[in-house]
């Protein structure tokens, strides 16, 4: 990519030079009325302006090429790879890594520098896995086929994911972000994940907690397998990948957000399958709690 600009921009600034030049050298004078010298055809020039742009077509079609098929390369069951499976939803990401027994959402976290090799699949209608700064697009399709292919992160960093095919009414609200991490917290996070859950310390709040949310989400060792997994969403980038948490540009209160979800989430996302709270006979008490909850259940790496 860095290349590509470099070798655009050198190109822009020397046709602007040469015509610059051109419109100045050559200008009509003052007094000058005659018809000015006609030149048809240059053998050499032709050659120059033919051979010179197809060298830089060679320069930047040949890596680009070669890296679109790298990422196609089937790396799943490289030793030294970490293996992801990613399952796209309407309109969220899971992110399972069988190697570690861990499964999350939303928050895709990876160790810096190493291979990261996916299998890709969908739970409902096509999607596209896009990572613009590290990857090309892979789609997710409806017919039960997997998908491979794998990238890797040179610096360590956050970087946006979305889904790039359209899919439904909150398709545009389909994100998810890539969390390039040292090997050490990439370890320290693997453990925070599997340890034991934590539930609320209120114990009619976390029987509330149990029956009305674990039934489809899961948070440590506990819960069902439908819905996204809240194990430390308090420690995420955003709360419904659109709703940015504090310490980002234009960034709420972790609550804040977790309130505004749980409020009415067709009205934060349209057609995504998450029933209201409210709807399901939680009180704006009992609401409260489990906001409060989650925005502190976070997971130190």
């Amino acid at each position: 990519m860095k290349l590509a600009i470099s070798i655009m921009v050198v190109v822009l600034l020397i046709v602007f030079a040469i015509t610059a030049y051109v419109l100045v050298k050559f200008r009509r004078r003052a007094g000058q009325s005659g018809v000015p010298e006609q030149v048809e055809g240059n053998f050499k020039l032709e050659i120059i302006w033919t051979v010179i742009p197809l060298i830089l077509v060679i320069v930047l079609a040949v890596p680009t090429v070669q890296q679109v098929f790298a990422f196609g390369d089937d790396h799943f069951n490289d030793k030294d790879a970490v293996q992801v499976k990613v399952t796209s939803h309407q309109y969220w990401w899971e992110f399972e890594y069988p190697q570690y027994g861990v499964k999350t959402a939303q928050d895709l976290i990876i160790p810096v520098k190493k291979k990261i090799a996916f299998e890709l699949k969908t739970a409902d209608v096509l999607h596209s896995f896009w990572v613009p700064s590290l990857s090309g697009k892979m789609d997710t399709n409806p017919d039960g086929t997997l998908n491979k292919f794998s990238f890797s992160a040179d610096k360590e960093g956050v970087f946006r994911g979305k889904c790039a095919e359209l899919c439904g009414p909150s398709h545009g609200f389909m994100e998810f972000k890539v969390k390039s991490v040292s090997e050490a917290s990439f370890d320290k996070w693997v453990t925070a994940m599997k340890a034991p859950a934590v539930l609320p310390e209120d114990a009619a709040l976390a029987e509330v907690f149990k029956k009305q949310c674990l039934s489809c989400h899961a948070v440590g060792d506990q819960g069902g397998p439908v819905a996204p997994n809240l194990t430390g969403i308090g420690s995420r980038e955003s709360v419904a990948s659109i709703l940015l948490n504090e310490g980002q540009e234009g960034g709420k209160p972790v609550k804040e957000n977790l309130k505004t979800w749980l409020d009415d989430p067709q009205a934060v996302k349209p057609g995504n399958k998450m029933p209201s709270p409210k709807d399901l006979g939680l009180t704006d008490e009992q609401i409260d709690g489990i906001a409060d909850y989650l925005a502190n259940y976070k997971l130190n790496y």
